[in-house]
């Protein structure tokens, strides 16, 4: 996709503004079988093994990862760059909630630091992903883990060449309602790897939930912890 990468940063956050309802409704109605089946439950399974007793939740949409850990993480916040969503957070409770691009995250918007800091499907940028990346370290309370699931590359290449580049989306398998996709940045296995290194981040696992359908990897799932 010949896109400059700004160009393509200020769409993702334009169509996700336009698509908060439909995408809020998506979720909270479970119409996406990959996160009712796997995803959901693989994010929350690993934040729960680490008894965190604070979560900071990236790209945390209308809450919904905040909610199911509730009565079990004590202190849980969560961050979006799209207001709608995060009004949608904020009327459904369960949490703290503020909206914040990961630049702003970078900047210093938040001064606490977190057992856990998680990032659910929200790595879709390139130039904005490498700023949450930056902001990590100082998020994290000492001993603490950042958990990042997001697609599998290796399952949606597809039939294009596997390497980094911008690709177009698509809300296939999210139901009815929605405008035209963001695109999103495509990042190869060794890519991430090397991102994570990169800044200051020991990755300790990589996991590949398996749809139970398919048997195929439903996404990849990092576990890294600051250096």
């Amino acid at each position: 996709m010949a896109e400059r990468s700004e160009d393509a940063e200020r769409r993702i956050a334009e169509t996700w503004q336009r698509n908060a309802g439909p995408w809020t409704t998506a979720v909270r109605a479970q119409r996406i079988d990959s996160r009712r089946l796997v995803t959901d439950a693989a994010i929350v399974d690993a934040i729960l093994q680490r008894r965190p007793r604070s979560l900071l939740d990236v790209g945390c949409g209308e809450g919904w990862l905040l909610r199911a850990l509730a009565g079990r993480v004590p202190l849980r916040v969560g961050t979006d760059r799209v207001a709608a969503l995060i009004a949608a957070a904020r009327r459904a409770g369960d949490g703290e909630f503020h909206v914040a691009s990961y630049e702003a995250l970078a900047a210093g918007a938040l001064k606490q630091r977190f057992d856990v800091v998680s990032c659910n499907f929200a790595l879709l940028g390139d130039t904005s992903v490498s700023a949450l990346f930056a902001a990590l370290p100082a998020l994290l309370a000492a001993g603490g883990a950042c958990i990042m699931q997001t697609l599998h590359p290796h399952v949606a290449c597809g039939e294009v060449p596997y390497a980094d580049g911008w690709r177009e989306g698509s809300w296939a398998g999210c139901g009815e309602g929605f405008s035209a996709p963001a695109p999103w940045y495509f990042r190869t296995l060794a890519s991430w790897i090397a991102l994570f290194e990169a800044h200051g981040l020991r990755l300790r696992e990589m996991r590949e939930p398996l749809h139970p359908h398919t048997a195929r990897p439903a996404s990849v799932l990092f576990i890294a912890e600051r250096g």
